[in-house]
């Protein structure tokens, strides 16, 4: 097919990177100026930074005032990773995954950790039945599946009165999606996902439930510095007041306060959720309306709104994996769209960030030169 049957427009912003993700709207590195560069993070205005960001994260998320909420290093990796190492191994142990990151999690309790959990993987497309799950145990989940783009779509399953913690990896959900904080008692995040922010901090969250777990429970493995959340059977209350473990990136502390004020500006969470959604429902309508590609998730109340898969369904498709490539690469080659191919270990298809800092029009600019771009490439099948 001739580059003359191209579409005429193209997304202003053609990055749909689900991570690091699109930058917020009119971002330029002068909104920047005001970070502390060459100062210490533990002098005065360094502290006031980092406590900034923890009060703001608060604000605009609805953290309830007796959780915490601290900085921690190695992005919502190093977040998961503290917890499920300074906390599991007091109770039976149940995992649940429907992605490759949920499944990562599996890989370090089960052969690092070596702990006898109760292993649940749903396939990609669908997530695990929580009317399965027994919460008396401890339970680390994903909220929502970066690499399927399927989410959990409540906590209605989750009881109040469990015995054991909830431990959610919400990195691709914070700032996009309601997240139930009464029904979750560790919750991780990142601030490149949502927000657009920079890589290497994550968030941690912890409900008085998983404080009290951490001051009366000691693992039987040794933890490294950084992982280290207590301090003679105490919680570091240093480091969910702006006191990082290790040495911050003031430049990078300056961005998410960037990105948090302007979350603020356009309404708070509600705004925030309501992008997104407006994102996914062009795909949505755009999946509708072509019956050669559809949404990877196989039920519509699990579809995310931030991370949205797609497969193609063509049957004259030879290869599907070469096929989604070359798609990828050709709306990539135009300027249209960056970085959408799937996760290496997802289905073949596309992976398209719909996230709060991604505007509607850009992600509606996007959906014509899916379509050139099938239509080219089915024409040489």
């Amino acid at each position: 097919m001739s580059d003359l049957n191209a579409p005429a427009a193209r997304p202003a912003n053609p990055r749909f990177s689900s991570g690091p993700c699109a930058k917020v709207p009119g971002f330029s590195l002068s909104m920047l100026e005001d970070a502390p560069l060459g100062r210490s993070h533990r002098a005065a205005i360094g502290k006031t930074k980092l406590r900034e960001a923890i009060d703001l994260t608060r604000d605009i998320l609805g953290v309830p005032a007796d959780y915490r909420i601290g900085i921690v290093p190695a992005s919502d990796t190093g977040a998961v990773e503290m917890a499920m190492w300074s906390m599991l191994g007091a109770r039976p142990v149940e995992m649940l995954a429907w992605e490759s990151f949920g499944e990562g999690w599996v890989t370090d309790v089960v052969k690092q950790l070596k702990l006898d959990a109760k292993v649940k993987i749903a396939p990609y497309g669908q997530i695990v039945d929580f009317a399965t799950v027994d919460f008396d145990s401890d339970v680390v989940f994903t909220w929502n599946g970066t690499t399927s783009g399927c989410r959990l779509p409540n906590g209605d399953a989750i009881p109040a009165d469990r015995a054991g913690l909830t431990i959610c990896d919400a990195t691709s959900a914070a700032f996009a999606m309601d997240l139930p904080w009464d029904k979750l008692d560790v919750i991780t995040f990142s601030w490149q996902k949502v927000l657009g922010g920079e890589g290497a901090h994550g968030m941690l969250i912890l409900s008085p439930r998983a404080v009290e777990r951490l001051e009366s429970y000691t693992p039987k493995w040794p933890l490294p510095k950084i992982f280290r959340l207590t301090s003679k059977g105490k919680l570091i209350e240093g480091i969910f007041v702006g006191e990082t473990i290790n040495t911050p990136s003031m430049l990078a502390v300056e961005d998410y306060l960037v990105a948090l004020k302007w979350a603020k500006s356009i309404g708070g969470l509600p705004g925030l959720v309501n992008r997104a959604k407006a994102n996914a429902q062009v795909i949505w309508d755009f999946c509708a309306a072509n019956p050669w590609i559809a949404n990877l998730a196989e039920r519509p109340e699990i579809a995310s709104t931030t991370s949205v898969c797609l497969k193609f369904t063509d049957p004259r498709i030879k290869d599907g994996e070469v096929f989604a490539k070359a798609v990828a690469k050709r709306i990539e080659k135009a300027g249209a769209g960056f970085d959408m191919g799937a996760y290496r270990d997802a289905p073949p298809g596309l992976r398209i960030w719909c996230g709060s800092t991604v505007e509607t029009a850009d992600v509606q600019a996007l959906m014509p030169w899916i379509a050139h771009a099938f239509q080219s490439e089915i024409a040489i099948q």
